[in-house]
């Protein structure tokens, strides 16, 4: 698995290792570097870095792959009606720096430390400022209280990781992202590593052979660039998703409503 890693940039192409000859972890090569080229790289070849401090860069591609198709995202009834009282506003790629760095401080529940290194951080804010990682905030009263941020490649999304400051928070980001994307048909939000949150969220496993198909047509496809657009109203079709929700549940109401008058009659 020993392989060489040139320092890259954004323009150039590094092939990686087969990830069918991965171990079966799914780690496909062992050490080299960040540059903006080899990241760039393995994304589209459908593999990621994931490591601790201290330790030498780890290039993934697991099988299964666990990923969120925009399309059935799930949004429980109570978020639903949350997000309906319009407690946030979004934005995207306004604070990215802050939002990565919040990913990587913010305490999660049953996780110690965090595998964002500072040369992790170092190496997407580059990427971001290159227009390659984005990220969407959520603020409320004025103050970020949740985000994410991730990588995209062609029409699909490596989302790399989320906080949440408040109840709802990082839920919120991940309905805005998938609602967007669903609306642009977006092919894939790539959840990497499975979680009880996006698995409720209606992420599941799919065979990597699969997944790295679907990277591959997303690649050709028309890009996602006005997802990332600043003045692109990001939520715009959440709310649209959330007027429907609301219109289908008033007709099911009425509906019974006749039924129950017809019934009495």
């Amino acid at each position: 698995m020993a392989t060489e890693f040139p320092f890259l940039t954004a323009e150039r192409y590094f092939s990686f290792p087969s990830a069918e000859k991965s171990s079966k972890e799914g780690i496909v090569a062992i050490g080299g570097n960040l540059s903006p080229g080899m990241l760039l790289s393995a994304y589209r070849q459908g593999i990621f870095p994931w490591y601790s401090e201290g330790d030498p860069i780890l290039w993934w591609s697991p099988h299964p792959r666990f990923v969120l198709d925009p399309s059935d995202h799930h949004m429980s009834r109570s978020l639903a009606r949350f997000l309906r009282k319009r407690p946030f506003t979004f934005s995207v790629d306004r604070a990215f720096d802050r939002v990565i760095r919040l990913c990587a401080t913010v305490s999660r529940h049953g996780q110690v430390g965090t595998w964002i290194t500072s040369e992790m951080e170092s190496a997407y804010v580059e990427l971001h400022e290159l227009g390659h990682a984005h990220s969407i905030e959520v603020w409320w009263k004025g103050r970020l209280v949740g985000g994410l941020y991730g990588i995209c490649v062609g029409t699909v999304v490596a989302g790399e990781s989320m906080f949440s400051l408040v109840d709802n928070a990082s839920k919120a980001a991940l309905a805005v992202l998938a609602s967007a994307l669903a609306r642009r048909h977006g092919a894939l939000i790539d959840c990497q590593v499975r979680t009880d949150h996006l698995a409720a969220a209606g992420a599941v496993f799919i065979p990597r052979r699969r997944y790295l198909d679907i990277l591959k047509a997303g690649l050709i496809a028309r890009p996602l660039d006005d997802l990332w657009r600043p003045e692109t109203r990001i939520d715009e079709a959440l709310d649209a998703r959330l007027a429907q929700s609301a219109a289908r549940r008033a007709g099911r109401r009425s509906k019974s409503g006749i039924a129950d008058s017809t019934a009495n009659h």
